[in-house]
């Protein structure tokens, strides 16, 4: 922001900023967290590593109970495989898939783990381990396993993406950057990847290619609010209000209830001196906040729509700014969500 955003007083400077980083830091959170699960089975019966042709058979039926969701049945299939083939990693590595959609996690842990003792070269299987670990927040050894996975089959878009997540969690952003951009260039379709990306790239002030990161996003998910307010964000950093505005004000018009879009570009109006936009959007924040509880945003509002208003340097009212949402037509055929399944063989938010 430039110093006159900021010739307002003290107390609201230091409410000011505090609200931009906080709603800064929940977007980074929230998507941060988004793991690609496991991928949907490829394994059949005639395919699974066993002689035993009753084993054979009743892996199978096991797979088809778990793609059916029926779980429980799922699981007994496979164990009776087990019993006649106690050696039968694929079947170790579904039981795992079962556990850890029950979000039974130390289980899971346990029967990858023998999976991969049955068969070391089962790449889901260290994938699935990871997968686990991570999710049990054991960052260090979900990335050895996502590692491992790699080495056994390096084109595992997903392993890249959550190796990508765990580095960064771990505080290793160059790592993780690298592991992004390895993931994107395995799948180019995968918009967490390109926003996850985007963090690390904005966190090392590396702005010009975080910004770049942003607008592919946005080319596959026209309806990140948090892609929209970053990439904003950081297009006001460099000076560039004017993209700035227009970026925000197409947010709205994709999502019109985001708050956090109507705030920012009230502030960039603020900056430019449009006292009147400024106000006008404003309001829409603050009732937006006013609907979600949020009382620190509002009183933030609040505070600084007075100081709008007394300011004797207020500058002749200009014309409404108008932000008009796109017709239901345009959203609906703009609503696409990335979406992962649990994995067998990788094949994938």
């Amino acid at each position: 922001m430039s110093e006159n955003f900021f010739q307002v007083k003290p107390k609201i400077k230091r409410i000011v900023r505090a609200s931009i980083s906080l709603i800064f830091c929940s977007c980074a959170t929230l998507v941060g967290l988004n793991i690609a699960e496991l991928s949907n089975s490829k394994v059949l019966a005639v395919t699974a590593a066993t002689q035993d042709l009753q084993a054979a058979g009743l892996f199978q039926q096991g797979v088809m109970r778990y793609n059916s969701g029926d779980f429980q049945a799922a699981e007994l299939a496979l164990r009776a495989a087990l019993s006649r083939d106690p050696k039968l990693a694929s079947a170790r590595n579904y039981l795992g898939n079962i556990f850890l959609k029950q979000n039974r996690l130390d289980a899971a842990v346990q029967e990858y783990g023998e999976a991969i003792r049955l068969n070391p070269n089962l790449a889901e299987g260290y994938y699935n381990l990871g997968l686990a670990l991570h999710k049990q927040q054991q960052y260090q050894a979900a990335i050895t396993a996502y590692r491992q996975a790699l080495v056994v089959e390096p084109t595992m878009a997903n392993a890249n993406y959550n190796l990508g997540l765990a580095l960064y969690q771990q505080g290793q952003s160059d790592e993780a950057i690298a592991a992004y951009q390895q993931s994107i260039n395995l799948d180019r379709s995968n918009a967490n990847a390109y926003f996850n990306l985007g963090l690390a790239l904005q966190e090392q002030g590396n702005t010009a290619e975080a910004i770049i990161a942003y607008r592919e996003v946005l080319q596959l998910s026209p309806k990140n609010v948090a892609a929209y307010n970053n990439l904003g964000s950081l297009l006001t950093a460099r000076g560039q209000t004017p993209e700035a505005i227009e970026t925000y004000i197409q947010a709205i018009r994709r999502v019109p209830n985001n708050p956090a879009a109507y705030y920012k570009l009230g502030m960039a109006f603020y900056e430019q001196g449009e006292y009147r936009k400024a106000q006008q959007v404003l309001k829409r924040a603050h009732k937006q906040y006013r609907k979600q509880g949020n009382v620190e945003q509002t009183e933030v509002i609040e505070n600084l729509m007075q100081e709008i208003i007394s300011s004797k340097n207020k500058k002749q009212p200009v014309e409404a700014v108008e932000v008009v949402p796109e017709s239901e037509t345009e959203q609906s055929l703009d609503n696409r969500e990335i979406e992962f399944s649990p994995e067998s063989s990788q094949d994938t938010e």
